[in-house]
């Protein structure tokens, strides 16, 4: 490169020394312009015609060669990635800002790469088509399934008409025919009382009085299967406290709004500890998700409800979930103290916040290959034939992963399947991209797909570097979903403690979701037991874990 930037430099003296000249033969010409104008401006305007063609060839090999230099520049670059990056970066650019599509132009795809992705395709498209003949194959005719074993039978017993034991002979006493059909009895409130006996030993004639039962809530009346049922109605059933209160009064039981937001309080209160110990155990791992949903919140000095989101984590190998509620804020400063310490693997949509993130020491950001292909999903009307094409690019990625799901490959084996056959397919998508960008219409929906997928092509193409991460952030935006269909029911919380609660209740129910826990019986449990660790120091309480109590068979 010095050589050529030599040259340019001779190339300016030479050019200004030409000038030089040129200026005083024009002011020869003028001197003579007296004598013979005519001739002057004749003899002027040939050498200045001749000097402004010389100037404009040597401007053109100029550009070209510029042009010759980027390109060469680019093709070193390109096999430096070749010979001495990592798998993960040959062809992937591991700099966001050195993503700019216009810096890419004339490196095509290789005859191997396009070999291997023709190859990756083809076993891709056999093993879909044999999946499909399989099913085909092991297809039944739907049937109806018996109700379940453990519910309560109630039996009644019908006779053909005119039955008289005495004149009839019963056929089929042992094995009658019968039908089942689902009954449901409305719920009803009972009041236990609980008698606490004194007694008097009479080797020492010391009085023992019957220790209290520990009430979940101190000087509440509210049992733990009451309170569990509140939770449940709110937020499994995104029944709002008041209308819970008017079906208490409907069952003849008047409780005082006021007291049920009380009692909300209260669990929420006793569920805190757990909830810090949750997201203490989160950030020990190696691999997070994470995503933001709209929670509205009233904010009295506006006097309105505003816009608020709520943070939610999730452990993709544990199935455990952390809602996290900040005065409802979106901001970066939110990303970084939520993550402060945090050294992993986080998989997050476009959100640009994460970006402050990158490049942290210890933490390596993964996208989410879902929001990719809603793009080229929403810009099928603008260019049906480009996303189409996307689209079918894209659909060859999740094949695979649905083969690792068929097969229940280890995560060993499932990151050599994606770096055999999910691979070569982004290599060759990546080029797609790079050549489709410069043919459509600049601010189009197709381009803003193509610079959306392209500008986060580094870390779209990174989960297939370890067999546990996941392709999308879809298990993420199904756990957020409960707080999506609550906000539709109960439309807003009263304030940020109540936003807080709802976090911190959020949290443990999703859970009790992955761990396939029934939250209610779990938040019995918890508020049995909760009690038991308040001045023991040597209990964790993360032993009350819905995925803890599971495993040591409790729950």
């Amino acid at each position: 490169m010095p050589e050529n930037t030599i040259d340019k430099e001779e190339l300016i003296r030479q050019l200004m020394a030409d000038r030089d000249r040129l200026f005083r033969e024009n002011s020869r010409l003028r001197a003579a312009q007296e004598v013979s104008p005519k001739k002057a401006h004749q003899a002027y305007d040939e050498q200045l015609a001749a000097k402004n063609t010389l100037i404009n060839e040597k401007e053109a090999l100029l550009q070209k060669k510029d042009v010759r230099i980027a390109q060469l520049e680019k093709q070193v670059n390109y096999l430096k990635r070749q010979l001495y990056g990592g798998k993960a970066e040959r062809y992937i650019n591991p700099d966001p800002q050195a993503r700019q599509l216009e810096l890419f132009e004339g490196i095509d795809i290789l005859p191997g790469e396009k070999e291997a992705a023709a190859q990756a395709e083809q076993e891709i498209r056999n093993e879909k088509e044999a999946r499909a003949k399989r099913m085909e194959k092991a297809k039944k005719s739907a049937i109806r399934k018996a109700l379940p074993e453990h519910l309560e039978r109630k039996i009644e017993h019908l006779y053909p008409e005119g039955y008289n034991p005495e004149e009839w002979d019963l056929l089929d006493a042992n094995e009658p025919l019968y039908t089942e059909i689902l009954m449901k009895e409305p719920t009803k409130f009972y009041v236990l009382r609980t008698y606490r006996h004194k007694a008097i030993r009479k080797a020492d004639h010391v009085i023992v009085t019957a220790n209290c039962p520990i009430k979940p809530i101190a000087k509440s009346y509210a049992s733990s299967s009451l309170l569990a049922d509140l939770m449940v109605d709110k937020y499994v059933d995104h029944i709002p406290f008041y209308r819970q209160h008017k079906q208490f009064e409907r069952l003849g039981m008047k409780i005082p709004e006021s007291t049920i937001l009380g009692w909300f309080q209260g669990v929420s209160d006793l569920l805190m500890p757990l909830h810090f110990r949750l997201w203490e155990l989160m950030k020990k791992t190696d691999y997070l998700q994470c995503d933001e949903t709209i929670l509205p919140i009233v904010r009295n000095d506006k006097h309105k409800t505003v816009k608020g989101y709520i943070w939610l984590v999730r452990d993709p190998m544990s199935g455990r979930q952390y809602f996290y509620w900040d005065k409802g804020s979106r901001s970066g400063e939110v990303v970084l103290k939520l993550f402060s310490g945090y050294q992993g693997a986080l998989q997050t949509d476009g959100y640009e916040r994460y970006e402050l993130l990158d490049g942290r020491k210890g933490v390596m950001l993964l996208a989410c290959w879902a929001h990719a292909r809603r793009k080229f999903s929403d810009s099928i009307k603008n260019d049906k034939e480009r996303a189409e094409s996307a689209l079918d690019q894209i659909q060859l990625l999740y094949e695979v992963e649905r083969q690792i799901k068929d097969q229940s490959l280890s995560f060993e084996d499932a990151a050599k399947l994606r770096e055999r056959l999910a691979y070569p397919i982004m290599v060759r998508f990546e080029k797609w991209l790079v050549a489709e960008h410069a043919k459509v219409i600049k601010g189009s929906p197709i381009e803003k797909a193509i610079l959306y997928t392209y500008n986060r092509f580094n870390k779209l193409s990174r989960y297939h570097l370890d067999g546990r991460y996941n392709i999308d952030n879809n298990g993420i935006e199904n756990a957020a979903r409960p707080v999506a269909v609550g906000r539709k029911n109960y439309l807003f919380c009263q304030n940020d403690d109540t936003a807080e609660s709802t976090a911190i209740i959020y949290s443990l129910m999703g859970c009790c979701k992955a761990a396939e826990v029934d939250f209610r019986k779990w938040l019995i449990y918890f508020l049995d037991h909760v009690h038991d660790y308040d001045e023991n120091y040597d209990k964790d309480i993360a032993d009350l874990l819905p995925d803890n109590l599971r495993k040591a068979g409790i729950l």
